[in-house]
């Protein structure tokens, strides 16, 4: 039998996340009514694949990936991590015209995280009364999938060593620790399953980078210097 571990829940008056922050406080206080906001611990499922559920998904805190399952569903492998959610960043993955929705990808926390889970329909509703939100929302799922497109690029592109060194340094951009550094709780087999490569690959590639004196590891941290790889995080989409 599974046990599951009881997720803690959270309740707040005012919703502070950026894309309501323009909101007046009297709209804002009634969206933090309607809001659950929970803990989750490191590696616990948020949200499973082939789930339904109401929410609008909303890191506060820490860091999720967004995973898709591989051919081999029954392998750790066969996970493939499409995307990264941070703090002030959302999770949606169905559309707005219907109160729920069935996931298509598992969300998975990497680091402890708590999230601000927002019903759809209240989202909808702020959209039909502030386009502003509306517009926010189509610009950041723009950003998302010329990401992902930047991401496929490099991925049929780079050398395996090559797109292992442009993930770790993207994770002192998303799960920082420091100046040039990432939190060392980001394993191995996250890095691997958004490279595109195997963890032994992820694994002897790092080795290398250490004895070569371009990465260092501490307790907590693994530290990235920003000139020992390029990296298009952040860039235009036309940057190759």
């Amino acid at each position: 039998m599974i046990a599951f571990r009881p997720v803690a829940f959270h309740h707040r008056s005012v919703y502070l996340h950026p894309l309501l922050a323009r909101l007046p406080l009297v709209e804002r206080s009634a969206i933090g009514q309607l809001c659950e906001l929970r803990s989750y611990a490191r590696n616990e499922t948020i949200l499973a694949s082939n789930e339904w559920t109401s929410s609008f998904y909303c890191v506060e805190s820490g860091l999720v990936r967004v995973v898709a399952q591989g051919r081999d569903g029954a392998q750790e492998d066969a996970e493939v991590t499409t995307d990264f959610i941070r703090r002030h960043d959302f999770y949606l993955g169905g559309s707005l015209s219907e109160p729920k929705y069935l996931a298509a990808h598992r969300l998975i926390a990497v680091l402890p995280c708590t999230i601000y889970l927002v019903p759809v329909l209240a989202i909808k509703a702020l959209c039909e009364r502030h386009h502003g939100i509306a517009l926010e929302l189509l610009g950041a799922e723009a950003a998302r999938m010329n990401v992902l497109r930047r991401q496929i690029r490099r991925i049929s592109s780079l050398s395996s060593e090559e797109m292992v060194g442009r993930v770790l340094h993207k994770m002192t951009q998303i799960a920082p620790a420091g100046h040039e550094a990432y939190d060392k709780r980001v394993t191995q087999g996250v890095i691997a399953s958004y490279a595109g490569v195997s963890r032994e690959v992820v694994n002897r590639t790092m080795r290398e980078m250490e004895r070569r004196g371009v990465l260092l590891r501490d307790s907590q941290s693994v530290h990235v210097p920003q000139d020992f790889a390029g990296t298009d995080f952040g860039l235009p989409p036309s940057t190759p």
